[in-house]
């Protein structure tokens, strides 16, 4: 068998971060595997790696019988006790076979089972080391590019930063390192095991958790996130010390914490509001620094009609309803911003339904019936241009997609986007 096979297993442990046992538990599965292909697919061998002679051992085991009717699975007494002479009939014997016999077909056919064990043990050991670091930061440098999906090495595993999950505008280059959420963790052979997002509202709060300690102290907590990723995002925020401001403490001694935070997130501006039990208070605060004159709440639809002098409207609604929009986010409910005189109003749904236009496009496509432009959305594709940007591989995960449909859809999304 393999000549210093104990250096061999070593060399791989520390090369792989694998565990000794691990590998040798491969290793038996192999030289098993190709002994079956020799001797006949028997239940009965077995290989074992014997560390005195640094070799892996296989071994027929058979039942000693006074008649033997199938010479594979049986051995008699007598040639029984040629090898152990205090057997018994009825005793199961291991029959040492000769491995020399394992040829080259046999050899090759141990490697590829080796190749493929070690993949999965290494699979094994990636899920168990990040499983429970789900939702978690994690930090690593730009490997490679899988088209426009950045692949990042964090060390001990590799992940994937797909597009979707990259803050719109940013690019990387191979070498940049990158701080991300480590968002999904899988055991699946076809796709990344690790998944990240620059996107994803934790990944806000995890970077405030890293610049601001009194939020890993507990002191302060981070109640809820809104985000538009790259544009701008709501923190709401509260203090268990009445000595803290929640606030102040966020943005930093002139402002150094949340700029960290702004740089990081390439631009990305930042509203760090108080949050309050009462709903009326918290939006109030959420809308600032627009001044609120007066609430109107309907506890049954969960909406609140929200009042504005003239000249506060526009400062309450945003730009393209997005102060709005983010406000209903943060809070949970549905906001609807009026002038004292009523000349103009907004609600945070006509200024969700505004930024979704294209995603409307989506699901008024031909193609695309209710529960896959349901699917579609829930999966990330909400405009044109994420759907114009998806990969005909990714689609076909979609059940009722196949091959011509995803590169119709993908079309069809772009066409739509040059468009606009």
């Amino acid at each position: 068998m393999v000549l210093n096979l104990s250096k061999v297993i070593e060399l791989i442990v520390k090369e792989k971060g694998l565990r000794q046992e691990d590998l040798v538990q491969v290793v038996e599965a192999a030289v098993q595997s190709a002994a079956r292909k020799v001797y006949g697919d028997y239940d009965n061998i077995e290989a074992q790696y014997n560390p005195d002679i640094d070799e892996v051992e296989v071994f027929q085991f058979k039942v000693i019988s006074d008649e033997v009717e199938d010479p594979n699975v049986q051995i008699s007494l007598q040639d029984a006790r040629n090898l152990d002479p205090n057997c018994q009939i009825g005793d199961e014997l291991g029959e040492k076979l000769d491995s020399s016999r394992l040829g080259r077909i046999a050899a090759q056919s141990a490697k590829q089972v080796i190749v493929q064990k070690v993949k999965e043990v290494e699979r094994d050991a990636v899920y168990n080391e990040f499983i429970d670091r789900k939702g978690e930061l994690a930090s690593g440098f730009i490997h490679r590019f899988d088209r426009r999906d950045a692949i990042v090495n964090l060390g001990k595993a590799e992940a994937i930063l797909r597009e979707k999950e990259m803050i719109p505008g940013e690019t990387f280059r191979r070498g940049d390192r990158i701080q991300a959420l480590i968002l999904d963790v899988t055991k699946s052979l076809r796709q990344p095991q690790l998944e990240l997002s620059r996107t994803h509202p934790r990944f806000l709060t995890k970077l405030y958790e890293m610049e601001v300690p009194e939020v890993t102290e507990g002191i302060v907590e981070i109640v809820a996130v809104a985000r538009e990723p790259g544009i701008r995002a709501k923190i709401a925020v509260r203090s268990h010390d009445t000595k803290v401001d929640p606030v102040g403490t966020c943005v930093g001694v002139k402002g150094a914490r949340v700029q960290n935070v702004i740089q990081e997130l390439k631009g990305e501006r930042q509203d760090i509001v108080v949050w309050s039990e009462d709903p009326v208070r918290f939006v109030c605060n959420a809308l600032a620094p627009a001044r609120v004159s007066k609430v109107i709440v309907d506890k049954s639809a969960w909406s609140m009609d929200v009042v504005v002098a003239d000249d506060q409207l526009s400062l309450a609604i945003g730009r393209k309803g997005q102060n709005v929009r983010l406000v209903a986010k943060l809070t949970g409910w549905k906001i609807d911003v009026r002038s004292d005189h009523a000349q103009e109003s907004i609600s945070s749904d006509e200024a969700s339904e505004d930024a979704s236009d294209e995603g409307q496009a989506i699901a008024a496509m031909d193609e695309v019936d209710e529960a896959l432009a349901e699917a579609l959305k829930d999966a990330g594709y909400l405009t044109l241009e994420d759907l114009a940007k998806a990969k005909e591989e990714d689609l076909l995960e979609f059940e009722g997609i196949d091959e011509p449909l995803a590169k119709k859809l993908i079309e069809k999304a772009s066409a739509g986007v040059s468009e606009h």
